[in-house]
């Protein structure tokens, strides 16, 4: 899907408004591993993801804590980092080689105040992360684990080819263990 595309599902921009915004947009790429933002730093780019696959998570009690995992054409980003321009809790690291491109913080600021539909669509697609969230943290407290796995199944099953099952088992709040199960014994 084409980035114009992909933001017109939030929010339609015209032509010229997607003009401002592709315009200030740079490349940028890491390798497998790579860590994006660490506890600490400040994220002071919004990245688009053009390709690879990358994860979100903080480490406590001797065990990783996935948060999210993001891809093309998602938005990457800590959010309340680069929103609010505050030092990361957490990680935010490549689980592949992965191609993004970023808009500085300093320059978003000075395209919402050129164009109202540019910060239009940012609020939309904010809404929609925090709703995202929302539905997430719901999921996490009310559904059985294979319910969990099959509603991540229908929205993201590509990622069981690309991310480590443990990764996936701990996003999904489920022992290591009891995933393989899943994944052996559900069919999609």
């Amino acid at each position: 899907m084409e980035r114009h595309e992909y933001f017109n599902l939030f929010h339609n921009i015209s032509t010229e408004d997607y003009a401002l915004l592709a315009d200030r947009l740079k490349p940028e790429a890491f390798k497998k591993g790579s860590f994006i933002i660490v506890p600490g730093q400040v994220q002071g780019k919004l990245y688009f993801v053009k390709s690879g696959v990358q994860m979100s998570y903080f480490d406590a009690d001797n065990k990783t804590h996935v948060i999210a995992f993001t891809y093309p054409p998602n938005l990457c980003a800590i959010p309340e980092s680069f929103s609010l321009q505050q030092p990361s809790t957490y990680f935010l690291t490549c689980l592949t080689d992965s191609e993004l491109e970023y808009v500085t913080f300093n320059d978003l600021q000075q395209l919402f105040d050129q164009s109202q539909q540019l910060e239009r669509l940012f609020r939309k697609m904010t809404e929609y992360v925090l709703a995202g969230m929302i539905s997430r943290h719901i999921e996490l407290h009310s559904l059985t684990i294979e319910e969990r796995y099959r509603i991540f199944c229908q929205r993201s099953s590509h990622l069981l080819q690309l991310v480590p099952h443990k990764y996936i088992a701990s996003y999904l709040g489920i022992d290591p263990t009891n995933f393989s199960k899943l994944f052996n014994k559900v069919k999609i």
